[in-house]
Protein backbone atom coordinates (compact mmCIF):
# COMPACT_ATOMS: atom_id res chain seq x y z
CA UNK A 1 0.00 0.00 0.00
CA UNK A 2 2.89 2.36 0.87
CA UNK A 3 4.67 1.72 -2.51
CA UNK A 4 1.18 2.79 -4.14
CA UNK A 5 0.79 6.01 -2.49
CA UNK A 6 4.39 6.49 -3.58
CA UNK A 7 3.64 5.59 -6.78
CA UNK A 8 0.36 7.63 -6.94
CA UNK A 9 2.75 10.96 -6.67
CA UNK A 10 4.64 9.87 -9.88
CA UNK A 11 1.60 9.34 -11.88
CA UNK A 12 -0.88 12.25 -10.26
CA UNK A 13 -3.25 10.37 -8.75
CA UNK A 14 -5.92 12.18 -6.84
CA UNK A 15 -5.39 10.79 -3.41
CA UNK A 16 -8.64 12.01 -1.83
CA UNK A 17 -10.62 10.50 -5.02
CA UNK A 18 -8.36 7.24 -4.97
CA UNK A 19 -8.67 6.43 -0.70
CA UNK A 20 -12.86 6.81 -1.37
CA UNK A 21 -12.29 4.32 -4.22
CA UNK A 22 -10.24 2.22 -1.88
CA UNK A 23 -12.57 2.17 0.97
CA UNK A 24 -15.42 0.95 -0.94
CA UNK A 25 -13.90 -1.32 -2.68
CA UNK A 26 -12.72 -3.19 0.69
CA UNK A 27 -15.85 -3.08 2.39
CA UNK A 28 -17.13 -4.76 -1.06
CA UNK A 29 -14.74 -7.47 -0.46
CA UNK A 30 -15.55 -7.84 2.78
CA UNK A 31 -19.10 -8.28 2.11
CA UNK A 32 -18.65 -10.89 -0.78
CA UNK A 33 -16.51 -12.77 1.48
CA UNK A 34 -19.19 -13.04 3.59
CA UNK A 35 -20.11 -16.18 5.50
CA UNK A 36 -23.79 -17.49 4.37
CA UNK A 37 -24.61 -16.93 8.67
CA UNK A 38 -23.39 -15.03 11.23
CA UNK A 39 -22.75 -16.20 14.57
CA UNK A 40 -24.09 -13.17 16.11
CA UNK A 41 -24.05 -15.32 19.39
CA UNK A 42 -20.82 -15.76 19.59
CA UNK A 43 -20.24 -12.12 21.12
CA UNK A 44 -19.42 -11.74 24.07
CA UNK A 45 -22.54 -9.50 24.44
CA UNK A 46 -26.39 -9.48 24.67
CA UNK A 47 -26.77 -6.47 22.87
CA UNK A 48 -24.54 -6.36 18.99
CA UNK A 49 -24.75 -2.34 19.15
CA UNK A 50 -21.17 -2.50 20.19
CA UNK A 51 -20.31 -4.37 17.45
CA UNK A 52 -21.80 -1.79 14.84
CA UNK A 53 -21.06 1.66 16.72
CA UNK A 54 -16.73 0.12 17.06
CA UNK A 55 -16.36 -0.95 13.64
CA UNK A 56 -18.22 2.56 12.94
CA UNK A 57 -15.67 4.62 14.80
CA UNK A 58 -12.62 2.80 13.69
CA UNK A 59 -14.01 3.63 9.82
CA UNK A 60 -14.01 7.55 10.75
CA UNK A 61 -10.38 7.43 12.60
CA UNK A 62 -9.52 4.96 9.45
CA UNK A 63 -10.52 8.80 7.65
CA UNK A 64 -9.47 11.32 10.20
CA UNK A 65 -5.94 9.93 10.75
CA UNK A 66 -5.38 9.57 6.62
CA UNK A 67 -6.39 13.04 6.29
CA UNK A 68 -4.24 14.54 9.64
CA UNK A 69 -1.36 12.32 8.07
CA UNK A 70 -1.57 14.41 4.73
CA UNK A 71 -2.48 17.84 6.00
CA UNK A 72 0.30 17.08 8.18
CA UNK A 73 2.89 16.15 5.94
CA UNK A 74 2.14 19.06 3.38
CA UNK A 75 1.94 22.00 6.71
CA UNK A 76 4.25 20.84 9.31
CA UNK A 77 6.59 17.73 7.65
CA UNK A 78 6.94 14.32 6.44
CA UNK A 79 9.16 13.53 9.38
CA UNK A 80 7.27 14.48 12.18
CA UNK A 81 3.87 13.11 10.67
CA UNK A 82 5.78 9.68 10.06
CA UNK A 83 6.81 9.52 13.65
CA UNK A 84 3.65 10.38 15.12
CA UNK A 85 2.16 7.45 13.30
CA UNK A 86 4.48 4.97 13.70
CA UNK A 87 4.86 6.10 17.07
CA UNK A 88 0.82 5.31 18.19
CA UNK A 89 1.64 2.04 18.42
CA UNK A 90 2.13 2.47 22.18
CA UNK A 91 -1.72 2.76 22.65
CA UNK A 92 -2.52 -0.64 21.94
CA UNK A 93 0.18 -2.17 23.27
CA UNK A 94 -0.73 -0.66 26.34
CA UNK A 95 -4.36 -1.89 25.73
CA UNK A 96 -3.16 -5.52 25.04
CA UNK A 97 -0.76 -5.27 28.57
CA UNK A 98 -3.32 -3.55 30.27
CA UNK A 99 -6.38 -4.58 28.75
CA UNK A 100 -5.94 -7.77 27.45
CA UNK A 101 -3.77 -9.25 30.56
CA UNK A 102 -0.37 -9.66 27.94
CA UNK A 103 2.88 -11.08 29.92
CA UNK A 104 5.58 -8.25 30.36
CA UNK A 105 9.30 -9.42 29.84
CA UNK A 106 12.07 -7.56 29.86
CA UNK A 107 13.05 -8.64 26.25
CA UNK A 108 9.90 -7.46 25.23
CA UNK A 109 10.49 -4.04 27.15
CA UNK A 110 13.70 -3.41 25.60
CA UNK A 111 12.79 -4.68 21.96
CA UNK A 112 9.97 -2.19 22.16
CA UNK A 113 12.07 0.51 23.29
CA UNK A 114 14.69 -0.28 20.19
CA UNK A 115 11.93 -0.16 18.04
CA UNK A 116 10.54 2.89 19.17
CA UNK A 117 14.37 4.38 18.47
CA UNK A 118 14.42 2.68 15.02
CA UNK A 119 11.28 4.13 13.86
CA UNK A 120 12.41 7.93 14.95
CA UNK A 121 15.80 6.91 13.22
CA UNK A 122 14.05 5.87 9.88
CA UNK A 123 11.68 8.86 10.03
CA UNK A 124 14.10 11.52 10.24
CA UNK A 125 16.94 12.44 7.33
CA UNK A 126 19.90 14.62 7.39
CA UNK A 127 18.27 17.85 7.61
CA UNK A 128 17.45 19.22 10.75
CA UNK A 129 13.54 20.17 11.70
CA UNK A 130 12.04 22.16 14.13
CA UNK A 131 8.41 21.74 15.10
CA UNK A 132 6.12 24.71 14.73
CA UNK A 133 4.48 24.43 18.34
CA UNK A 134 1.31 26.08 16.44
CA UNK A 135 0.95 22.64 14.27
CA UNK A 136 1.06 20.30 17.74
CA UNK A 137 -2.60 20.03 17.82
CA UNK A 138 -2.26 17.80 14.27
CA UNK A 139 0.60 15.69 15.83
CA UNK A 140 -0.98 15.14 18.51
CA UNK A 141 -4.51 14.56 16.75
CA UNK A 142 -2.74 12.22 14.38
CA UNK A 143 -1.03 10.12 17.35
CA UNK A 144 -4.43 9.70 19.56
CA UNK A 145 -6.60 8.73 16.13
CA UNK A 146 -3.95 6.29 14.83
CA UNK A 147 -3.52 4.76 18.24
CA UNK A 148 -6.92 4.45 19.32
CA UNK A 149 -7.92 3.08 15.61
CA UNK A 150 -5.46 0.30 16.35
CA UNK A 151 -6.24 -0.39 20.10
CA UNK A 152 -9.86 -0.67 19.15
CA UNK A 153 -9.43 -3.68 16.53
CA UNK A 154 -6.72 -5.31 19.23
CA UNK A 155 -9.52 -5.17 21.86
CA UNK A 156 -12.55 -5.92 19.76
CA UNK A 157 -9.96 -8.85 18.13
CA UNK A 158 -9.70 -10.18 21.61
CA UNK A 159 -13.64 -10.23 22.96
CA UNK A 160 -16.00 -9.58 19.97
CA UNK A 161 -14.27 -10.69 16.87
CA UNK A 162 -14.36 -14.20 15.59
CA UNK A 163 -14.50 -16.35 12.26
CA UNK A 164 -17.98 -15.98 11.07
CA UNK A 165 -18.49 -11.98 12.17
CA UNK A 166 -15.46 -11.24 11.25
CA UNK A 167 -15.87 -9.62 7.51
CA UNK A 168 -18.68 -8.17 8.18
CA UNK A 169 -16.81 -5.87 10.84
CA UNK A 170 -14.91 -5.25 8.24
CA UNK A 171 -17.49 -4.54 5.90
CA UNK A 172 -18.73 -1.64 7.88
CA UNK A 173 -15.30 -0.14 9.07
CA UNK A 174 -14.56 -0.06 5.40
CA UNK A 175 -17.85 1.30 4.51
CA UNK A 176 -18.38 3.91 7.05
CA UNK A 177 -14.83 5.45 6.28
CA UNK A 178 -15.93 5.09 2.28
CA UNK A 179 -19.25 7.04 3.03
CA UNK A 180 -17.34 9.73 5.55
CA UNK A 181 -14.19 10.09 2.59
CA UNK A 182 -17.58 10.75 -0.11
CA UNK A 183 -18.99 13.37 2.03
CA UNK A 184 -15.42 15.14 2.49
CA UNK A 185 -14.65 14.62 -1.08
CA UNK A 186 -18.27 16.16 -2.43
CA UNK A 187 -17.51 18.85 -0.24
CA UNK A 188 -14.46 19.51 -2.17
CA UNK A 189 -15.85 19.09 -5.45
CA UNK A 190 -18.42 21.84 -4.83
CA UNK A 191 -16.11 24.25 -2.94
CA UNK A 192 -13.25 24.08 -5.70
CA UNK A 193 -12.83 23.34 -9.05
CA UNK A 194 -11.99 19.97 -8.87
CA UNK A 195 -13.50 17.10 -10.93
CA UNK A 196 -13.71 13.38 -10.74
CA UNK A 197 -10.37 11.39 -12.28
CA UNK A 198 -11.58 8.00 -13.82
CA UNK A 199 -7.59 7.22 -13.40
CA UNK A 200 -7.72 7.76 -9.41
CA UNK A 201 -10.78 5.64 -9.25
CA UNK A 202 -9.26 2.79 -11.07
CA UNK A 203 -5.98 3.32 -8.91
CA UNK A 204 -8.23 3.48 -6.04
CA UNK A 205 -9.84 -0.07 -6.61
CA UNK A 206 -6.50 -0.82 -7.20
CA UNK A 207 -5.34 0.28 -3.32
CA UNK A 208 -8.47 -1.51 -2.27
CA UNK A 209 -7.36 -4.76 -2.16
CA UNK A 210 -3.85 -4.48 -0.61
CA UNK A 211 -6.02 -2.67 2.03
CA UNK A 212 -8.57 -5.42 2.32
CA UNK A 213 -5.98 -7.90 2.59
CA UNK A 214 -3.64 -6.20 4.78
CA UNK A 215 -6.96 -5.15 7.97
CA UNK A 216 -7.93 -9.26 7.24
CA UNK A 217 -4.46 -10.57 7.65
CA UNK A 218 -3.74 -8.20 10.62
CA UNK A 219 -6.34 -8.96 12.78
CA UNK A 220 -5.83 -12.62 11.77
CA UNK A 221 -2.37 -12.26 13.39
CA UNK A 222 -3.46 -10.64 16.52
CA UNK A 223 -5.98 -13.44 16.97
CA UNK A 224 -2.82 -15.50 16.36
CA UNK A 225 -1.42 -17.19 19.61
CA UNK A 226 2.11 -17.25 18.03
CA UNK A 227 2.73 -13.54 19.09
CA UNK A 228 1.46 -11.22 21.59
CA UNK A 229 -0.35 -8.09 20.37
CA UNK A 230 2.42 -5.71 22.21
CA UNK A 231 4.93 -8.02 20.40
CA UNK A 232 2.77 -7.95 17.12
CA UNK A 233 2.47 -4.41 16.39
CA UNK A 234 6.43 -3.05 17.00
CA UNK A 235 7.04 -6.03 14.57
CA UNK A 236 4.91 -5.18 11.76
CA UNK A 237 5.83 -1.45 11.81
CA UNK A 238 9.60 -2.46 12.02
CA UNK A 239 8.84 -4.58 8.93
CA UNK A 240 6.63 -1.65 6.91
CA UNK A 241 9.67 0.43 7.85
CA UNK A 242 12.47 -2.05 6.09
CA UNK A 243 10.38 -3.35 3.14
CA UNK A 244 9.40 0.34 2.31
CA UNK A 245 13.16 1.07 2.59
CA UNK A 246 14.48 -1.36 0.44
CA UNK A 247 11.49 -1.62 -2.15
CA UNK A 248 11.92 2.78 -2.88
CA UNK A 249 15.44 2.04 -3.17
CA UNK A 250 14.81 -0.45 -5.85
CA UNK A 251 11.63 1.04 -7.59
CA UNK A 252 12.18 4.50 -6.83
CA UNK A 253 15.92 5.03 -6.75
CA UNK A 254 15.74 7.00 -3.02
CA UNK A 255 18.60 8.34 -1.48
CA UNK A 256 18.59 6.57 2.04
CA UNK A 257 20.58 8.55 5.02
CA UNK A 258 22.88 7.35 7.48
CA UNK A 259 20.04 8.00 9.99
CA UNK A 260 17.77 5.94 8.11
CA UNK A 261 20.20 2.72 7.66
CA UNK A 262 21.05 2.80 11.24
CA UNK A 263 17.07 2.76 12.06
CA UNK A 264 16.34 0.18 9.64
CA UNK A 265 19.50 -2.13 11.53
CA UNK A 266 18.20 -1.43 14.71
CA UNK A 267 14.69 -2.25 13.40
CA UNK A 268 15.93 -5.66 12.44
CA UNK A 269 17.38 -6.14 16.20
CA UNK A 270 14.42 -5.24 17.67
CA UNK A 271 12.23 -8.28 16.03
CA UNK A 272 15.26 -10.32 16.91
CA UNK A 273 14.65 -9.44 20.50
CA UNK A 274 10.93 -9.24 20.95
CA UNK A 275 10.74 -12.31 19.26
CA UNK A 276 13.68 -13.95 21.13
Amino acid sequence: MVMLFKYFEKINVNNLQAISANYFTAGILSIIFLPNTFEFDKINYSNTTIFFVLAFIVGLLFVLTFNLYAHGAQKIGVTPSTIANKMSMIIPIIIGIILLNEEVTFNKILGISFAFVAIFLSSIGDRKYSLNKNHLIIIVLLFIGQGLADGILNWAQEFILNGSNMNLFFAVTFLAAGFSGLLFLFFKLSSQKVKIEPKSIIWGIVLGIPNYLTLLYFVKSLKSELFSSSEIFPIINIGVIIFCTIFSIILFRERVSIYNWLGVILGVFSIFIIIS
